[in-house]
């Protein structure tokens, strides 16, 4: 009989400041984070697509660089728009719960009027 290993190799995640936890940091797995992105497009109109460019292209793009700081204003604009993807009725729970995750995030650092940061773990 053969055992599954409990001890896995860890996924790369996103650390993300003025999260939820003790530290002030949410840790999201990369990959889900990732597949944000077609969600996002889908999540808004046609016409509104040009508008929601900006968080799409950053989702995909996720691995270029392994960490970013977004002023308090873009995170606001940024907040604003993962809301709109979290509240969307079409969209799975799971991936409607981390979009609020950094939307909330998002909105803490600009209420804070301190800048958001993200950094990639592997």
């Amino acid at each position: 009989m053969t055992r599954k290993h409990a001890i896995v190799e860890a996924a790369p995640s996103l650390i993300v400041s003025h999260g939820a936890d003790f530290f002030g940091e949410d840790r999201h797995p990369l990959a889900a984070v990732r597949a944000l992105g077609p969600y996002a497009q889908n999540s808004v109109p046609w016409d509104d697509r040009p508008t929601i460019a900006p968080l799409v292209q950053l989702l995909e793009d996720l691995a270029d660089r392994a960490a970013r700081t977004f002023p308090p204003a873009d995170a606001a604009q940024l907040s604003e728009q993962l809301l709109v993807i979290a509240r969307n009725r079409r969209i799975k729970a799971a991936v409607a719960t981390l979009a609020r995750a950094l939307a909330d995030a998002a909105a803490r650092a600009a209420a804070d009027g301190e800048p958001w940061t993200w950094s990639v773990e592997t």
